[in-house]
């Protein structure tokens, strides 16, 4: 079977075709990712972290998926630089940011995050994370909740088993994974393999979160995914029920790449969680609330 020289692990970047901004506008007119005047390079734990800043406001970080960069999230840029102060970084061993030494974890891509923030001197941010960014999103929540005030993830997994990842990924992953080996293996010079052999363990090995960490979250996180996701809608429900402060959105007619395919819908949704008050009204509550019971 012949694959593209690179492929970008998994399947995360191939449906990114219609990024549409609001009113029509194309996002990638902008050259969100490779825009000199807002660029910047932060020194971070031993690399070079690439960041871009837009707009004026309350702060937003936006975090990509895995073998994206910031381009992918440029509908996410479009429409929340009118109202805030939006970051958006190539994550570790992405896009400009280069990869450093050892090994590439989740953990160590959050690390980074958290170290841009103290850099800019950010705290309670909003946080917008897809895929693999809402793996970090969830990270960052956890080991550093005062960086953030609320968040959203999307498409996000808290390990990488069967119970987590529908069944037909890895049968996709597999033959992709096993032509990495050989090209490393041949010493093939054609991509950057062992970059892709990094990516690949990101999604075939990790995250390990535990519901017992998730329950730690006290900031407001909204759990969102597409009805077709590759995350199980039960994986996700799982997700939404360890969070205290949580709300779920299980997207209609959705799929992974619902920021791109759907941007005008999926920002809506998500401004309207940052821009509102966190709350949880529960059914039983309100039933209580209106039923009396006579006296004898």
């Amino acid at each position: 079977m012949r694959y593209p020289k690179i492929f970008i692990a998994l399947l995360l970047t191939i449906p990114l075709l219609p990024l549409r901004g609001m009113a029509g506008e194309s996002a990638a007119a902008h050259e969100w990712g490779d825009n000199a005047a807002a660029g910047h390079i932060a020194h971070v734990n031993g690399i070079d972290m690439y960041y871009e800043i837009y707009g004026d406001g309350p702060p937003l970080l936006l975090i990509h998926g895995n073998g994206q960069s910031i381009a992918a999230v440029a509908n996410q840029i479009a429409f929340f630089d009118k109202h805030y102060r939006v970051i958006a970084a190539d994550s570790r061993g992405h896009g400009k940011s280069s990869l450093g030494t050892g090994k590439l974890t989740y953990l160590r891509m959050m690390e980074d995050y958290n170290s841009l923030l103290e850099q800019l001197g950010v705290k309670n941010a909003y946080v917008l994370g897809w895929s693999d960014g809402g793996i970090l999103t969830l990270l960052l929540a956890i080991h550093h909740p005062d960086k953030v005030g609320k968040a959203v993830v999307m498409g996000a997994n808290l390990r990488p088993d069967a119970d987590a990842v529908n069944d037909w990924v890895p049968g996709l992953l597999q033959p992709y994974s096993d032509m990495v080996d050989a090209k490393i293996a041949r010493h093939d010079t054609t991509a950057n393999w062992a970059l892709q052999r990094a990516l690949l363990d990101l999604l075939q090995h990790q995250p390990d979160i535990t519901d017992a960490q998730l329950n730690t979250i006290e900031t407001p996180v909204l759990v969102m995914a597409g009805d077709k996701d590759i995350i199980r809608a039960e994986h996700t429900l799982e997700i939404f029920r360890n969070i205290d402060k949580a709300q779920l959105a299980i997207l209609p007619g959705q799929t992974h790449w619902a920021p791109a395919n759907d941007a005008d819908e999926f920002n809506g949704m998500v401004e309207r969680f940052f821009s509102t008050p966190f709350s949880r009204p529960t059914s039983e509550a309100i039933l209580r609330s209106g039923l009396t019971v006579p006296e004898d």
